[in-house]
């Protein structure tokens, strides 16, 4: 239904094309600088041991999962997991997306407030992705226009969860840049500017995620306003 009205093409293949823009950035910053190697030839696995010492987090374990650019922060277990190239590998690259990583755990070792709210986000969310779109296609089909607009708000967490997002990502950032340089796991303006693009390129994936989500509930919003339009004429 939807991806036949041109309404839809309008707001989410700009969305598409930006996604792709930036996948494509992100995966050239990471393979560029994945093959320079750092000078403190560090891996990621040693880098994490390091920068959690530093920080003072001896209750936060790393391990090694697998897939490319898999690399999270589990606040529920403790637990840094880095993705092998990243684990195994002692580029500028594998360094950036160590300490980016590392910076969760600190905003959470922190209590940072952000961090916190969108970790409460979750599971609304995840309720909400599917709810949300079933209960505007039911206003829709039976011109229900209060349940249509219910399922708008419903389906409008996706966007506050992007929203939110945000800033845990770019401070996680701030934190990376800052352990990097401090520890002396990077030594010279050019690892630093490796550094910037990767973390850079990372951000940008999160600005378009938000970008999309917005489009998206922007379409909905149009359906359900489009449809009471037709039922005051």
């Amino acid at each position: 239904m939807f991806f036949y009205d041109p309404r839809y093409i309008l707001f989410m293949v700009p969305a598409f094309l930006l996604m792709l823009v930036v996948q494509w950035y992100v995966n050239s910053a990471y393979r560029k600088w994945s093959q320079v190697p750092s000078r403190s030839r560090f891996s990621g696995g040693e880098a994490a041991q390091r920068l959690l010492l530093r920080s003072g987090l001896h209750d936060v374990r790393v391990e090694g999962v697998a897939g490319n650019l898999t690399d999270h922060y589990d606040p529920r277990k403790k637990t840094l997991r880095l993705s092998q190239g990243v684990y195994r590998g002692t580029s500028v690259a594998s360094l950036a997306i160590t300490a980016h990583e590392l910076g969760h755990a600190v905003q959470d070792a922190e209590g940072y407030m952000p961090l916190r709210l969108r970790s409460a986000l979750v599971p609304a969310v995840n309720i909400g992705s599917y709810l949300g779109w079933i209960l505007i296609l039911i206003g829709l089909l039976l011109r229900f226009t209060e349940v249509a607009w219910l399922g708008v708000l419903v389906f409008s967490g996706g966007a506050v969860f992007a929203l939110a997002t945000l800033p845990v990502e770019l401070n996680a950032s701030a934190k990376a840049r800052l352990l990097l340089v401090e520890s002396g796991l990077i030594l010279t303006e050019e690892e630093q500017k490796g550094v910037n693009q990767v973390l850079n390129a990372a951000a940008l994936t999160y600005v378009a995620a938000l970008v999309t989500a917005v489009l998206q509930l922007m379409y909905y919003a149009t359906l359900v306003l489009g449809m009471g339009g037709r039922r005051r004429g």
